[in-house]
């Protein structure tokens, strides 16, 4: 009984540095995205034509996404290979110390084309430091659940992305309050700055944690991979795809509700910064707040249920968004558009981690679940704000080009989780698609492989 308590203890602990540090890295990371459309586009990458400064902020912004899968793969290496818990150290050391550096950067106008040159480096250093984040922290927290709970603890990782956001938008509100003049001189490097602090302390716990249970017993068994990513391709090639396909529907309208929607609501619908961030900031908390009670419903109904719950309630939500962000109205139109995403976009991002991890064996799991999210990432992330931004000026400020771009990366992902074979009972055995196919021989050369390199060590 005693040993159970440790061991509960110990899972606790677990759980909170996974949701602290996944926190902290989407803090930093979301900080440029809420300032991008902002500051950015004046400061750094000022243009006669305010459309053309946007533009590039945006760009700014999206680039790093591209980035990110680089990142991921090689955190994902060594995560295979030496164990989740010394990666997740150095990423979080990479993204704060590029987000320090660039609280201090100086504008365009005191050294010039070098300003926004350091700015994309400064984000492509974020980038990769992200890019090694999240499969991570989802790794550690669900390797490190019982097996009932995967799905509760698969979520706290998740809570880190809203609660990132609210984090950074609550501080860059609040240097908002500040005269125009002040905010863009020095109001808006406070939030960047203000991020020692919390990797201080990140790193500070995370160093405080062990190894997970599930990657010790592998590297036990000798079944440590030399190249993870050979592995992965050739073997589980079929599930990065279904990963890749799901994250058209967590990625891409996460970044139209949090970076293109500031800048839509001041410069196009007319409403103060301190009034779009604070709606953004609402939503953000009722994201948070469902986030881990639709981790433990699909502890009960299975992860792929949940999941297409949420993509079919979004795919139908798309129009109406879109429909109620257009209208010259009360705020509070916004406020409903903004908290029904809030409320359909947990059930997909709450469970994308854990539903992932279970596609994967434990010895190419960070290094699976990171290509598929990564990769996805840069495809559909990164490129929504900008996608969004051109479609919104091409077609002469309609909203009905955005919905129908909302209603296709829906589709996207509808289509390919569709294709995923696992239910309930799967996952609430622990029960990877991989470890089924050893089980039932449908991947026999995959068997023989691992047997023979099993003999030889």
């Amino acid at each position: 009984m005693n040993g159970a308590k440790k061991v509960d203890k110990k899972s606790k602990k677990v759980l909170f540095a996974s949701l602290l540090g996944s926190t902290i890295e989407f803090y930093d990371f979301f900080l440029y995205g809420t300032v991008a459309g902002l500051v950015f586009n004046k400061l750094y990458f000022p243009n006669d034509d305010p459309f053309i400064s946007l533009l590039l902020a945006y760009a700014s912004f999206g680039v790093t996404f591209f980035i990110r899968p680089l990142g991921g793969l090689v955190f994902s290496h060594l995560g295979d290979k030496f164990g989740r818990k010394n990666t997740l150290v150095i990423s979080l050391l990479l993204m704060g110390g590029a987000t320090v550096c660039i609280g201090i950067l100086p504008t365009y106008r005191t050294i010039g084309i070098l300003a926004p040159i350091l700015l994309v480096l400064f984000r492509l250093i974020q980038g990769i430091g992200l890019g090694g984040e999240w499969g991570g922290a989802i790794l550690l927290a669900v390797e490190s659940a019982p097996k009932e709970k995967r799905g509760f603890f698969g979520s706290f990782p998740a809570m880190g992305i809203p609660l990132g956001l609210l984090l950074g938008t609550f501080s860059v509100s609040l240097m908002s309050l500040l005269p125009e003049q002040q905010f863009l001189s020095w109001g808006w490097r406070v939030p960047f700055i203000f991020s020692l602090i919390l990797v201080g302390i990140g790193i500070w716990i995370r160093r405080g944690i062990g190894e997970t249970a599930a990657f010790q017993e592998e590297k036990e068994k000798g079944n440590v991979v030399r190249f993870p990513l050979f592995e992965t391709l050739r073997y589980h090639w079929k599930a990065v795809l279904i990963s890749l396909g799901a994250k058209c529907v967590e990625v891409g309208p996460f970044y139209l509700f949090s970076t293109f929607f500031i800048a839509y609501a001041t410069e196009t619908q007319g409403f103060s910064r301190t009034t779009a961030l604070n709606a953004i900031t609402v939503a953000t908390i009722v994201t948070t707040i469902c986030m881990p009670l639709v981790g433990m419903l699909s502890d009960i109904i299975g992860r792929k249920q949940v999941f297409l719950i949420g993509t079919i309630g979004l795919t139908l939500f798309a129009f109406p968004y879109f429909y109620l962000f257009s209208l010259q109205s009360p705020f509070w139109l916004y406020m409903i558009s903004i908290i029904g995403l809030g409320l359909l976009w947990p059930p997909i991002a709450a469970t994308i981690g854990t539903m992932f991890s279970e596609m994967f064996n434990t010895n190419v799991g960070y290094t699976g679940i990171t290509l598929g999210y990564q990769t996805g990432s840069a495809l559909f992330g990164g490129t929504a704000p900008m996608i969004a931004t051109f479609l919104l000026r091409s077609y002469h400020n309609s909203w009905i080009p955005l919905a129908l771009f909302l209603l296709v990366l829906c589709l996207a992902s509808l289509i390919s989780v569709l294709f995923l074979k696992m239910n309930h009972k799967d996952s609430h055995k622990g029960t990877s698609l991989a470890q089924e196919k050893v089980v039932t021989g449908a991947e026999g050369e995959w068997k023989k492989k691992k047997a023979h390199v099993c003999h030889r060590r």
